[in-house]
């Protein structure tokens, strides 16, 4: 089972629209008590190698490291919910308890729920 802050493959297709698709990384950002408890979807954030400078909040440079070779922006703004049978390999790599601060952090902004408060 994955667990929060690791990155997997998983496969996206179909994609519609504007969603990220075909067989990629991605960064688990669901609660670990739900995923302890085997709930069948998963919280992912898409990871590209189409990297965009001064991007935050809507992506999260994620550095290369152990198996994931290139950089990569984790896709904050493309959040989704997918099928765990769509994760089929992993974990390339766990974050850091600092990035996913951050990544958390950027998930709060981009679905507005930093200020707790709703808008009118």
């Amino acid at each position: 089972m994955p667990e929060r802050g690791e990155v997997w493959v998983a496969d996206l297709n179909p994609r519609r629209g504007t969603e990220p698709g075909k067989t990629r990384p991605v960064l688990i950002v669901q609660a670990q008590a739900l995923l302890d408890a085997g709930h069948p979807s998963t919280l992912v954030a898409p990871l590209t190698t189409r990297l965009v400078e001064d991007a935050e909040p809507l992506r999260i440079r994620i550095a290369a490291a152990e198996n994931l070779e290139r950089d990569s922006d984790a896709l904050i703004d493309q959040l989704r919910a997918i099928d765990n049978r769509r994760l089929v390999r992993g974990p390339l790599v766990h974050v850091g308890s600092r990035l996913m601060t951050r990544v958390g952090e950027a998930l709060l902004e981009v679905l507005d729920l930093a200020s707790g408060v709703a808008p009118a």
